[in-house]
């Protein structure tokens, strides 16, 4: 059904107007239906042209109460655009609603953040790991803390989050909370989330990460080369359970899984591959992408040495999985037994896989890929680059030896 629609500016006089200022109305008509709001601003008669609906003259005072008047038109015709593309009846009354914000139920960022993270705690164990929801919980943390800080408030009306709020956020991350620069972009793409469920449901009119931009610098992430790995397997300790731990992070060197997939692992994700040896076929539970590994030799071992394992019995897994937190704990002392000095933690196990046992021993990066269930072969080849600097730094080992021998001479060529 086409509509008919117009706006206009006038002088609305009281009835017992003598002189002075006259408030000055906005008129809306939609099929010859009229509907009337107060601008809030007054004007002198002497000083309006009823036929354009502005003030006369040029002096500062009317050119700013035109520009106000220029910013309430805008809105008027965002507002029938917006009610237009959702399809809603359009008369002047629905309009002069939308554009006041009559009868819109105020949503605030904070309750729509807690909603959102109540979502995935729902969806924990089946679309989203523990992890994923501790890091929303984080960064709704992060925003109420910034809330408090910046605007001394608990929580705000979505539609006050623009762009400015985006890089004062940002700016808050690096600066009060201390956040390295992954870290805070990290908690900023997760505020992006709830801003992306905002505009979807058209809550907000416009996107304010449109014109941010921040990036993930990489990190250069540490590994396990062979002779490391040889110091810590051939390690005896007397502490049965740091044997146990150091069992564990070897079986992710071997396998490249994460400690997560370690932990659910069990007999029904080892069969048989098409070598007719024993494959884990099984989903990452961070991203939920398939992985096939086939097992090798020192890996199978580790699983036959825990078959029995008391923990295993009981719990149906293939091995003995401490908390994240304990594994960690005690692969600090395995390394200081083992006189490494990098910081060993579990994860390290996964890169290790990923480096010393397969690119480096000639192992294709597309294979790689899928034995770490990487989505794309982009994050995989992170690790190739890693590869390409320790080339470079044996080169330069390479350069500075041949450089300390006695010079040969070469004969010359007649």
């Amino acid at each position: 059904m086409n509509t008919t629609f117009s706006l206009l500016f006038y002088l609305k006089k009281p009835k017992t107007y003598e002189t002075g200022p006259v408030p000055i109305y906005l008129r809306i008509t939609v099929n010859s239906q009229r509907a009337e709001a107060s601008t809030g601003r007054e004007c002198i008669p002497d000083k309006w042209i009823p036929s354009a609906g502005r003030a006369s003259g040029n002096k500062e005072e009317s050119k700013a109460l035109n520009t106000y008047l220029d910013t309430i038109q805008t809105k008027v015709y965002e507002a029938h655009r917006q009610l237009l593309n959702s399809g809603n009846l359009i008369t002047a009354e629905t309009l002069k609603n939308k554009y006041i914000g009559k009868g819109e139920k105020p949503r605030s960022l904070v309750k729509i953040f807690e909603n959102h993270n109540k979502q995935i705690e729902a969806l924990v164990g089946s679309e989203y790991a523990s992890g994923t929801l501790q890091r929303y919980k984080t960064s709704l943390k992060h925003t109420i803390d910034f809330l408090k800080w910046k605007y001394s408030v608990s929580d705000i009306d979505i539609r006050q989050v623009d762009h400015a709020f985006i890089t004062e956020f940002e700016f808050y991350l690096r600066s009060v909370r201390k956040c390295n620069n992954n870290s805070a972009v990290k908690y900023i793409k997760n505020f992006g989330k709830v801003i992306r469920i905002c505009i979807a449901n058209d809550w907000l009119e416009k996107n304010p990460f449109r014109n941010y931009k921040a990036k993930i610098k990489e990190v250069e992430r540490a590994y396990l080369n062979n002779e490391e790995i040889q110091a810590i397997a051939n390690k005896r300790f007397k502490s049965e359970r740091l044997n146990q731990v150091r069992d564990i992070f070897l079986f992710s060197c071997y396998t490249g899984l994460a400690y997560a997939d370690v932990k659910k692992l069990d007999s029904s994700q080892i069969s048989m591959g098409i070598d007719g040896e024993k494959w884990i076929y099984t989903h990452r539970q961070k991203t939920d992408t398939r992985a096939t590994i086939p097992l090798l030799p020192m890996a199978l071992e580790i699983l036959e040495k825990y078959k029995n394992h008391p923990q295993c019995l009981n719990s149906g897994k293939l091995l003995p999985v401490l908390s994240n937190q304990k594994m960690n704990s005690y692969l600090k002392e395995i390394a200081d037994f083992c006189e490494i000095e990098k910081e060993l933690t579990y994860h390290i196990a996964r890169h290790t896989f990923a480096t010393t046992i397969t690119l480096t021993n000639g192992v294709s990066i597309e294979s790689v890929s899928k034995m770490l269930g990487h989505k794309n072969l982009t994050i995989t080849q992170h690790y190739a680059k890693i590869l390409d600097r320790k080339v470079s730094d044996d080169m330069m080992l390479l350069s500075e030896k041949l450089s300390s021998k006695p010079k040969s001479r070469l004969s010359k060529i007649n």
